[in-house]
């Protein structure tokens, strides 16, 4: 087994990047990429940590961009990030505007919660948040503890959820800029879950794929526990035509997400080892070919 999409401590997960490696071991994961919302703090607390010879690890990161209206996306567009310098000067730098801007929505969302009349305090979100940027799956964990709300799903459903009344949008960089991040941090970027934005269809998957290829886009997220087979069949498709790679992942969260299971999603997905040879084929080529580009 393989997993290439896991959330720490650092984001909105629940396990700290040395937990997610004891569990790594412990349930036989192949690889595995810790890839946090906007930061690479999680990355960069392993990078001091043996990691067992038997275990692959890639860096990784997910950055929250903003996509064209024609291309009818609500909220964020996701882009991971693989294989980045988690010391890249500029992109620590964007990270650290992204991390202002999540910190402020928190504030924002926590004061129109109180104007409906549901009282959470940004201590108890902090709190919840610990080392990680408070975001919205903290926000709906003190909603349940505060007895708002019965779980983090009717959290989102009744407030937090795009077009819910205490949503509140944020600060996002363009996807263009995202990637260009990544690649100039030595990574290669891979649009997450298409199918959450695109369904099945995979006419409008090729076509914004293939928008986001001539920004550099390298690859395109399968595997995916929100995918159905005929999503995964249009993946391969488009991955097939353009030439991208496939990668996939839970998306795990630990506890936020109870029902996600790290390396098997909800028990049936599993992600081709292959794939994660091909990703970090890929890295290196890319960080050659920017070596030779910089003589």
């Amino acid at each position: 087994m393989i997993d290439l999409h896991i959330h720490s401590t650092a984001s909105d997960g629940t396990l700290t990047p040395a937990q997610i490696l004891a569990q790594a071991i412990t349930i036989g994961l192949r690889a595995f990429s810790i890839t946090d919302h906007d930061t690479l703090s999680g990355v960069q607390a392993l990078e001091s940590v043996q990691i067992p010879a038997q275990i692959g690890f890639i860096s990784g990161i997910e950055l929250s961009t903003s996509a064209p209206k024609a291309w009818g996306v609500a909220g964020s567009l996701h882009i991971l990030g693989y294989g980045v310098d988690s010391r890249n000067p500029e992109l620590l730098r964007t990270l650290a505007i992204l991390r202002e801007s999540r910190d402020q929505r928190a504030l924002k969302i926590i004061t129109r919660l109180k104007q409906l009349g549901v009282v959470i305090s940004s201590r108890q979100v902090a709190e919840i948040a610990g080392e990680g940027v408070a975001g919205r799956p903290h926000i709906a964990l003190a909603l349940v503890q505060a007895g708002h709300v019965a779980d983090i799903s009717e959290a989102f459903e009744k407030y937090l959820a795009h077009g819910r009344p205490a949503y509140v949008q944020r600060y996002r960089i363009d996807a263009a800029e995202g990637i260009g991040l990544i690649r100039a941090a030595g990574g290669v970027a891979v649009l997450a879950h298409p199918g959450v934005y695109f369904g099945d269809d995979a006419d409008r998957m090729a076509h914004v794929t293939g928008a986001l290829q001539k920004m550099g886009l390298a690859g395109i997220e399968a595997y995916y526990p929100e995918h159905t087979a005929v999503t995964v069949s249009a993946c391969r498709q488009v991955a097939r035509q353009k030439g991208l790679l496939l990668t996939g992942g839970t998306d795990f969260h630990g506890a936020i997400r109870p029902a996600i299971k790290m390396g098997v999603a909800e028990g049936a997905m599993r992600v081709p080892d292959a794939l994660f040879d091909r990703l970090r084929a890929a890295v290196t080529t890319l960080s050659k070919a920017s070596s030779v580009s910089a003589f």
